[in-house]
């Protein structure tokens, strides 16, 4: 690699993947690989492929709290980007969810079907969070862990009615069966 690049920069290594510099030294790169969940370090000799150029900076052999600034936006940057939509069936676009209650002298409640698809998704992101959350906890034993994904498991099951409204499978909610 001819170029001298900077901490923040976005490259691709081909055994390791995608990662970000965060550390540079006279010979090597110190690279953060999400396929790792660590840092590698890599001679500045080895051929990676440049996703994002951060230019080096003179005295960028420490790392300011700028610079570590910097490589979080960029990362950053690039997750919101891969954030997935997720697509709701067409049939159910711009359709209405009406609620009518058993005694006719009550009033019915129509909500858009696309407001109810939203907040099923919140639900189903808030789950998957509070899951990652329970699987990395310290403090928790695995039992404990074991006895909460249980529940996780049967809510993302009883949330399978809701799987009509998905357009793709992949994101439809799969229960203990996953056949759901």
């Amino acid at each position: 690699m001819s170029t001298q690049l900077g901490i923040g920069s976005r490259v691709e290594h081909q055994h390791f993947g995608k990662g970000v510099i965060v550390d540079t030294a006279s010979e090597f790169y110190i690279i953060w690989f999400k396929s790792q969940q660590g840092t590698k370090s890599i001679s500045k000799d080895f051929e990676l492929k440049t996703l994002e150029e951060v230019a080096t900076t003179a005295g960028s052999e420490t790392i300011t709290i700028a610079d570590i600034e910097q490589a979080l936006n960029n990362i950053l940057d690039q997750r919101l980007h891969d954030m997935q939509l997720v697509p709701i069936a067409p049939r159910w676009k711009r359709g209405m969810m009406i609620l009518k209650p058993g005694d006719p002298t009550l009033q019915s409640k129509e909500v858009p079907i696309d407001t109810f698809f939203h907040k099923i998704i919140m639900v189903r992101d808030r789950l998957r969070v509070m899951e990652q959350k329970i699987n990395a906890s310290k403090v928790m034993t695995d039992d404990e862990k074991a006895d909460l994904d249980q529940y996780i498991t049967a809510i993302y099951g009883s949330l399978t009615t809701f799987n009509v409204l998905f357009k793709e499978t992949h994101h439809q909610f799969k229960g203990a069966g996953g056949k759901d």
